[in-house]
């Protein structure tokens, strides 16, 4: 049996400026789109990999209580409610990239003690990004 992992989901806030950060500042292909009764859902991920991608999505969907919105939006607002691990062959020029873009950058590129080079940014909705690289 081969398990592979198809999408991972994220929160926006604001989809017209998560839909620029991961299209302009990270690169990635719009391969969705979606609205519906005033949300919206849009699928982005990396061009050369067509079967990975990150769903941006509202951050509480309907059913969810007032209290638990408030709960939701306190946690994006300090970047603690979710995040994704990405990875790059060439960590400086993304991080240069990201940069330029302006991006939040959280850390600057660091050696870890587990083997990697990473930094770490904030999407337009707070949500953590590490992007790492190993090393060789």
């Amino acid at each position: 049996m081969t398990i592979t992992i198809h999408s991972s989901f994220l929160p926006h806030l604001d989809a017209d400026a998560s839909l620029a950060f991961y299209r302009e500042a990270l690169g990635f292909e719009v391969r969705d789109d979606v609205g519906y009764d005033g949300m919206r859902w849009i699928t982005v991920g990396p061009a050369d990999q067509p079967d990975t991608a990150i769903v941006l999505q509202p951050p509480a969907l309907p059913g969810v209580t007032d209290d638990e919105r408030r709960t939701l939006l306190d946690l994006m607002a300090k970047g603690s409610y979710f995040g994704v691990n990405l990875a790059s062959a060439d960590l400086a020029g993304t991080f240069e990239r990201l940069e330029a873009s302006g991006a939040e950058i959280v850390q600057e590129p660091i050696d870890q003690p587990y083997g990697v080079r990473d930094f770490a940014v904030r999407d337009p909705a707070g949500n953590l990004i590490r992007i790492q690289q190993k090393v060789a």
